[in-house]
């Protein structure tokens, strides 16, 4: 245990050595309360555990021991939280660290490695799209990630709103020819796709289409441009648009000048606005009802909101501080507060607490924290925070509770805002389809608000008669005239994956053909191998930035296409992941239904192909003459003999009556066998 906390800490980023000798010392032979009786009084992070030897809560302390000891308070136990707590907890280990700002980190990263279930945890968290340039490639790409990776590439932003950062990477597209596609570039291939071909890429994909010098060239003028550094930008473009047109390579001296000419309109407008401009802040308001918790954070970048993000807690595990804890009953007891008075536990509730922790894990280790962090409420680490966010960006970072003024109607407006996000939440509310449709935008990175998804399932049963559903789900409602089946024509046996590939390709093979336009996005009823078969095939047409995603039955874990790795999982109350079932569900019900009517007409053909001197041909008139199978077997020889030949009708009623007489036979046969057994009994 010693091991994996020491080596914790140093891939938590904190500087080794910091460390005392003998810091992380498991304890098994003390009571806890000796053990607690017997901490260090150096800054550090605690952890309690359970009888399972797992950590279900983890803290920091200028101070270990006094902090520690507050919980074995009869005030601190008052609380509902904390006395569950002590109630569980067996164990406690320790982490000495240099200072406070040392465990703030520290505490951080364990929260977020073990996730106590005592502790406040992100949930219910968008992650902001982050631009990554992808330099660890022998021709660099350029992406929209929700995640960061140390992989070797560049990772630019956040961006928000989100579809900023999609219009950040069009506009790359158009202006410097990187290419954002799924093919491989570490082989060259025979033709390039759509893009090179209506100028958006410079081909890296075939030999010859471009240099390693053109290509690097191109990456290094969006790097520049990603940093912000236009005025390099603009410098270096110029001298190659003069070097290009003294060669008389007058298209590559046209293509410079037009991105010389984007740079210069976005470089003015950055100017008008930074004239405008204060500096950006984030301000929070919190709303708690109930036992559940909402808080919304708004962006402001240049001195307007420009989104914002919700979270929510139900049934919080909330510790209040001990310190606090004494204080609010002392301040009850002095007010004569009974229990009663408060039937919703809401002196339980610390909203500082879930403050604290929320920031340490929203701004700690992210790239980007802006000036001022603006919170409705104080909280004990507060200026030990902000001190530590400074150091780690390099600027002064602001973490006010403002009380009266501007910053205050903005966090009172955070409020208000938190209140109506708690009702939609947990008074079941129906949101707009607008709001739905931003929502499903912004957790499927789509680059625009969805009009039309078209969702695939594939249903067979062993192989056998496999079939495919296509449903339409368009401004907000399923379009059924829109639905389309598929039998599968080219797979024999069980292979979803295939079939998967060429329903997709047979579907929009022909839209490309009629020239219309394609899906927002196609959904697909599955897993990984389905989603990456639908998308085989969809490269083959060169539809190389459809967004495509699946849905899997079980773990109801979405996949979007080129973030595989990142699936996305929503809450069971998510209305963005009950429209994607609702959807799935619909693709399912339909692929079953016709999947049914296929094999009952295979059943009702082989019954009639049986019956001898019937044919293909025969079976057939039959069946359009009578209608069903059932009219068949009820009709007479003569009626059949109006549509097949006399032999041929009285071997198709023979077939439907005959076989009942053996049956008869053997009626008659019990019958005889028990009146011989009452005559026996009578004798």
């Amino acid at each position: 245990m010693q091991q994996w906390f020491c080596s914790l800490l140093l891939t938590g980023g904190l500087r080794p050595g910091i460390l005392a000798e003998g810091c992380c010392r498991p304890y098994s032979a003390m009571d806890l309360h000796e053990k607690i009786r017997t901490l260090p009084t150096q800054p550090g992070v605690y952890l309690y555990k359970n009888p399972e030897g797992e950590v279900i809560y983890v803290g920091k302390a200028k101070n270990l021991r006094a902090r520690v000891r507050s919980y074995l308070l009869e005030a601190s136990q008052a609380n509902a939280k904390t006395g569950s707590l002590m109630r569980e907890a067996v164990d406690i280990e320790y982490i000495l660290v240099a200072n406070e700002h040392e465990a703030l980190a520290l505490e951080n990263n364990l929260i977020k490695e073990r996730k106590p279930r005592f502790n406040i945890l992100l949930r219910d968290d968008k992650t902001y799209p982050y631009v990554k340039l992808t330099l660890g490639d022998r021709y660099p790409k350029i992406f929209v990630t929700r995640r960061l990776r140390k992989d070797g590439s560049a990772y630019y932003g956040p961006y928000f709103p989100g579809n900023l950062a999609y219009r950040v990477v069009e506009l790359i597209h158009r202006s410097f020819l990187l290419p954002s596609c799924k093919v491989d570039l570490s082989r060259y291939h025979p033709r390039a796709c759509l893009q090179y071909y209506i100028h958006r890429c410079l081909g890296p994909c075939v030999e010859g289409l471009t240099s390693p010098d053109a290509y690097r060239n191109a990456v290094r003028d969006a790097q520049l441009f990603l940093e912000g550094r236009h005025n390099e930008l603009e410098r270096s473009l110029t001298a190659r648009m003069g070097a290009a047109a003294e060669a008389e390579q007058f298209e590559a001296a046209a293509r410079l000048r037009d991105q010389l000419s984007t740079v210069r309109q976005i470089t003015e407008k950055q100017r008008i606005a930074t004239a405008e401009q204060s500096d950006d802040a984030d301000v929070f308001g919190y709303h708690f009802e109930d036992g559940s918790l909402a808080v919304n954070l708004f962006h402001m970048r240049g001195g307007k909101i420009v989104d914002r993000r919700e979270f929510f807690w139900e049934d919080l595990p909330a510790i209040m501080d001990p310190a606090e804890m004494d204080k609010v009953k002392r301040d009850a007891d002095a007010a004569d507060i009974t229990a009663e008075a408060d039937p919703d536990g809401t002196r339980d509730f610390d909203a500082g607490l879930v403050f604290s922790a929320l920031l340490k894990q929203l701004y700690i280790d992210q790239n980007y924290v802006p000036r001022t962090i603006l919170v409705p409420v104080d909280f004990s680490d507060r200026d030990a925070l902000a001190a530590l966010l400074t150091e780690r960006t390099g600027h002064r970072i602001e973490l006010a509770v403002p009380q009266r003024g501007e910053k205050r109607s903005l966090v009172d407006l955070a409020g208000q805002n938190a209140k109506q996000s708690h009702m939609q939440r947990f008074r079941v509310l129906e949101p707009s389809r607008k709001a739905i449709q931003e929502a499903l935008a912004d957790t499927l990175m789509l680059p625009e608000l969805p009009r039309r998804i078209e969702c695939f399932d594939i249903s067979h049963i062993q192989g056998a008669e496999t079939v495919a559903s296509l449903v339409v789900w368009e401004d907000g409602k399923m379009n059924k005239s829109a639905y389309r089946k598929f039998k599968i024509q080219t797979v024999a046996g069980v292979d979803d994956f295939a079939s998967m590939r060429e329903v997709v390709h047979r579907r929009y093979q022909r839209l490309k053909d009629e020239d219309k336009p394609m899906p927002s996005l196609v959904l697909i009823d599955g897993g990984l191998g389905q989603l990456h078969a639908a998308a085989d095939a969809l490269e083959e047409l060169g539809f190389t930035s459809q967004p495509l995603a699946s849905i899997a039955k079980r773990e109801e874990v979405i996949y979007l296409y080129g973030n595989e790795d990142e699936p996305v999982v929503l809450d069971r109350r998510s209305p963005v992941l009950h429209l994607v079932q609702l959807i799935r569900d619909e693709s399912h019900r339909f692929a079953v239904g016709y999947h049914r009517q296929r094999r009952a007409m295979r059943d009702r053909e082989s019954a009639l192909l049986d019956i001898a001197g019937v044919g293909t041909q025969t079976r057939q008139r039959l069946l359009t003459h009578f209608g069903s199978l059932r009219d068949i077997q009820q009709a007479t020889v003569e009626s059949l003999a109006a549509v097949v030949s006399a032999r041929t009708a009285q071997s198709i009623w023979q077939h439907f009556h005959v076989k009942e007489k053996p049956a008869e036979k053997d009626a008659e046969l019990t019958n005889l066998r028990a009146e011989k057994r009452d005559a026996l009994k009578v004798l």
